[in-house]
């Protein structure tokens, strides 16, 4: 079922009596970027997806976004449809929102899952690196940004496997408003850097990384896991930063075991 939320598609799968999962995309995807784990997930869980403002079916308004404003609307979604601590999963930009969230509103959780992601903020170089993203789209348009952006998201095995995958998905995204894309790049080089709240999160986490993730490489994210209290890390093999598309059983099975870990 899709409603619309303060402007926002957000869309429900499985039963409303279950708990919530919800799950929060990278840039520049949407929400069918979890399809696979909402296909397996709905099948005993409420799933709710959304696709963050300026991304997908979102409008982009004037693209001058924070990520302070990508987790008002998270909490605008999650209290219009009165949800019950949910699970809150997300991956790349969709992590540093989860991660915003955790410090801001921690009790709304019951547990986190975090894919792909880091909670530094960006040093100078890669604010500029953001910044050369946005000279570059208003130069030459958002395709070629988005065609060298997403295949660098890819580990090898993938991109050598799946090139047929990977060619829809870099289209798809390059048919979003360059103005979102845009004001997203602007939210992550403005984000402040989460990482004195990690010890303060008292809720069960997942961390999940792939094992050829470019991104935010295992390093960053075992760094990252050692400093969150009842966490459980997870390599994913033959995988690069978007673990969830380029290995789907192996991320479903690491949620899968963590959820009935934890008696979620």
């Amino acid at each position: 079922m899709k409603k619309i939320i303060n402007d926002l598609p957000v869309y429900l799968y499985g039963n409303n009596e279950s708990k919530t999962i919800i799950f929060v995309h990278g840039f520049p995807f949407d929400h069918t970027m979890w399809q696979t784990q909402i296909d397996e997930f709905s099948k005993d869980y409420k799933c709710v997806s959304y696709d963050i403002r300026g991304l997908g079916e979102s409008p982009a308004g004037n693209g001058q976004f924070t990520m302070e404003s990508f987790v008002d609307d998270l909490e605008t979604i999650l209290d219009e449809l009165k949800l019950n601590r949910p699970i809150l999963c997300g991956l790349s930009m969709g992590g540093y929102i989860s991660l915003r969230a955790l410090e801001r509103m921690q009790e709304k959780f019951s547990a986190a899952i975090l894919c792909d992601t880091r909670s530094e903020a960006d040093n100078n170089e890669g604010k500029l690196k953001r910044a050369a993203g946005i000279k570059r789209i208003n130069k030459e348009g958002l395709a070629p940004f988005a065609k060298e952006f997403i295949a660098n998201c890819f580990g090898e095995v993938f991109k050598q496997n799946k090139k047929e995958g990977l060619q829809k998905i870099i289209e798809k995204s390059t048919k979003f408003n360059p103005i979102g894309v845009k004001g997203c790049l602007i939210a992550m080089l403005s984000r402040t850097d989460t990482t004195i709240s990690l010890s303060k999160i008292k809720l069960p986490t997942l961390i999940i990384c792939g094992e050829q993730d470019a991104l935010t490489p295992p390093p960053v994210m075992k760094d990252m896991f050692h400093k969150i209290n009842k966490a459980d890390f997870v390599e994913v093999p033959n995988a690069g930063h978007m673990t969830p598309i380029e290995n789907p059983q192996m991320v479903n099975s690491a949620i899968r075991d963590f959820l009935a870990k934890n008696k979620l």
